[in-house]
């Protein structure tokens, strides 16, 4: 396969997408174009087929770099199930099964090759001598750095693919990476003017929602209601330690709930068994500690709890956003306490790096406690502005008392320019309540314009409302100087009047904790197309079991809604759904299109009507030949052939010369003049001695009439 073949019929192909999402079509260009890249794209963003596509599409292999034995399998599966040669190699593998991979590798067997960083590196010298490479992908690319959530210190040496393949291009990829941490992605890898891609870190589709200071029995109540409510639903509890993973998972099991525990305390074999079995829908759900979850490509978990805090930001994004990675509705739910936050405090003294990670905490904790908007904060912290409010968060639906806040901001953000943004928070509220401290003097912060000009707010209020203008993205903190704040460009438009900001009334501290207990639940609405979709769903178990691979592999709770909405009747109807590609219309399109038939006949359902010229016309527009289309539709030839003609009379297809030579056209011509212009075949196919088919003979009679009209 040639990289001259088009993007989009090998998206449609082998994807079953019609169309790239945001960022994807530009990514694959620049990969095609040997540039280095790095993508920046949501858990559930479709990173995946930055690198996949073109794998299929440049001459030689890709090799990728994943992290964890969980992904490169699940990934793997994926690709095969999509009818992609793609293998993998790791520590589960024995010398012979490694041997065996690179030998295909090596003969231009496979387009994909996944390796951990510790089994590329071993490989080196030997995949370099004798494997031709067009692609390198690193995955989790955060972990080359030391600013991310989750460094690894043998990503540390992937420098040195750069230098064994100079002219390959490299693409390294992550869902979580602030700016530092990017930076230092660049620096790591060495990449070369590299294209960077940076996706909206929005994922409309999860739910926000933060419960705070709830004591543990009411809290377990809460969660086995929560889940009782998601009936048949996969989701994941994660907590703070391994033993709470245990308990969380022993009290579900005391409320009815299909749950286990997962943490690093277990052996390799529980940990692959518990996760084999959630993958699989035998347990709906997981008690773990975030050892869990990185290598899931699990699309259809509905739920992600946190039963306490976690450290920070970028973690807790890539904890909920194993929810919903097919784009369907999915929820979040974060429990917290000040005991949570005196836990994690001294777990960080115990670390290295204490006062980054105190910091990162600290917008962790400023993210629960927000009194604004939960998904303006969470994008904002990557660098993202969200104007306007989300209206899927608790903050949302129970808004909060605001005001305009321009003019305080506007104070604010000016000491900090006059400053020449080198202070830290608690400096810039010394200089606008006009302390006269030590620091303050030394420094002639007392001789600036915005000395005093807040005195009227308390430090607390100030405390606040700063961490609001944060949480809004007016101001940053810069990590690697220092912790000093930063004015952003959202915050500059705002300081010299280009916009203007509402922000969150200050209320007392002890005010804080809801009210009124909101219900957590949802309806569960039991009419037809629910039973549809569970009928189906039963049909992709089947299947999955018979083929041992996950339910979701066969096709995403995505793809089987889409099936539910169109109840398609007809192999070639599947080209229509989403996530359908060719390898697994031909592997299970007869099977899903015969079960929706029997479902609608036996509850005397009415199939929906298709337009039968349209759906040939849509075939032909996907470059399907006039026998793939009849195969397809499992029509004759000839019908289709007289669904052309019509749809060239009607101007939907502008020409049929493709189909008649001009010779055949002028004996069917003069035999209609001959014939006194008749529009049927049969005398016309006799009177040409059954020499000119009659597909043609229709085709030729399109077209008469068309000259004769225009």
């Amino acid at each position: 396969m040639q990289a001259t073949i088009n993007p989009q019929t090998t998206l449609k192909k082998h994807f079953g997408f019609d169309h790239f999402r945001a960022l994807q079509e530009e990514i694959i260009e620049g990969v095609l174009n040997q540039k280095d890249s790095l993508v920046l794209m949501p858990t559930g963003g479709g990173k995946s087929v930055c690198f996949q596509l073109p794998a299929l599409l440049l001459p030689n292999i890709t090799l990728v770099v994943s992290p964890l034995i969980a992904l490169m399998k699940d990934q793997v599966g994926a690709l095969k199930a999509n009818g992609i040669t793609a293998e993998f190699i790791n520590s589960s593998m024995d010398e012979n099964e490694q041997n065996d991979i690179v030998q295909l590798a090596i003969k231009g067997e496979i387009k994909l090759l996944y390796l951990s960083p510790e089994k590329l590196l071993g490989l080196l010298n030997y995949l370099v001598n004798n494997v031709k490479v067009s692609l390198i992908a690193i995955d989790e690319a955060h972990c080359i750095s030391q600013w991310g959530h989750d460094f690894r210190p043998e990503y540390t040496k992937l420098a040195l693919l750069r230098e064994k393949w100079p002219s390959v291009p490299i693409i390294a990829l992550t869902a979580t990476a602030d700016k530092i941490t990017r930076r230092d992605i660049v620096k790591q890898l060495t990449l070369n003017e590299p294209n960077i891609f940076v996706a909206s870190f929005d994922r409309p589709n999860l739910s926000l929602a933060v419960r705070f200071g709830i004591k543990k029995k009411k809290k377990i109540e809460e969660i086995a209601s929560f889940i009782h409510a998601r009936k048949n639903e996969s989701g994941i509890i994660y907590c703070l330690s391994r033993k709470a993973t245990e308990e969380m998972a022993e009290e579900m099991l005391a409320y009815g709930i299909s749950a286990g525990f997962y943490h690093a305390g277990m052996s390799s074999e529980q940990r692959s068994k518990i996760q084999d079995d959630f993958i699989n829908d035998r347990i709906k759900v997981i008690c773990a500690t975030i050892a869990f979850g990185m290598g899931i490509d699990k699309s259809n978990v509905r739920f992600v709890i946190h039963n306490s805090l976690p450290k920070n930001m970028e973690g807790y994004y890539q904890e909920i956003g194993r929810a919903g990675r097919d784009g369907l509705p999915s929820d979040t739910l974060l429990y917290y306490s000040l005991g949570d936050v005196i836990m994690l405090r001294n777990f960080i003294e115990e670390s290295g790096q204490k006062e980054l990670n105190h910091e990162k905490l600290n917008r962790m904790q400023q993210y629960a406690e927000t009194p604004i908007c939960r998904r303006k904060i969470l994008l904002a912290y990557f660098g993202e502005t969200l104007e306007k409010p989300c209206n899927n968060c608790d903050v949302c639906k129970n808004p909060r008392q605001t005001f305009d806040g321009t003019l305080l901001a506007q104070k604010a953000l000016s000491a900090l320019v006059r400053t020449e943004e080198k202070i830290s928070a608690s400096v810039l509220i010394d200089i606008l309540r006009g302390s006269h401290r030590k620091e303050i003097i030394e420094n002639n912060y007392d001789r600036i314009k915005t000395f005093g000009a807040g005195k009227d707010l308390s430090v607390h209020d100030w405390q606040q409302n700063i961490i609001q203008l944060l949480n809004l993205g007016l101001v940053e903190i810069a990590y690697d100087e220092s912790y000093m704040m930063k004015v952003t460009e959202f915050g500059k438009s705002v300081l010299y009047g280009k916009k203007t900001i509402e922000l969150v009334k200050i209320e007392k501290l002890e005010s804080f904790e809801p009210k009124k207990k909101r219900s957590l639940e949802i309806d569960d609405t039991n009419d037809l197309n629910t039973d549809l979709f569970d009928y189906l769903r039963g049909i992709r178990r089947h299947l999955a079991e018979k083929e041992n691979v996950p339910a979701y592999v066969i096709f995403s709770d995505a793809t089987l809604k889409e099936l539910v909405d169109k109840k398609p009747i007809q192999v070639s109807d599947l080209l229509q759904i989403s996530g359908m590609g060719e390898f697994k219309i031909k592997k299970y399109g007869n099977t899903f299109v015969k079960e929706i038939k029997q479902w609608l006949k036996s509850n005397d359902v009415k199939a929906p009507k298709t337009d039968t010229f349209m759906e040939t016309f849509r075939l032909l527009n996907e470059n399907y030949s006039v026998e793939e289309i009849a195969e397809t539709r499992q029509l004759h030839a000839t019908t289709i052939y007289s669904h052309i003609a019509h749809l060239f009379s009607k101007n939907i297809v502008s020409s049929i010369d493709n189909y008649i030579n001009q010779t055949e056209y002028n004996i069917v011509k003069e035999a209609t003049i001959e014939l006194g212009e008749t529009k049927q075949l049969s005398p016309i196919f006799q009177y040409l001695k059954e020499e000119i088919p009659y597909h043609i003979i229709r085709l030729c009679l399109a077209k008469l009439e068309k000259e004769k009209n225009e």
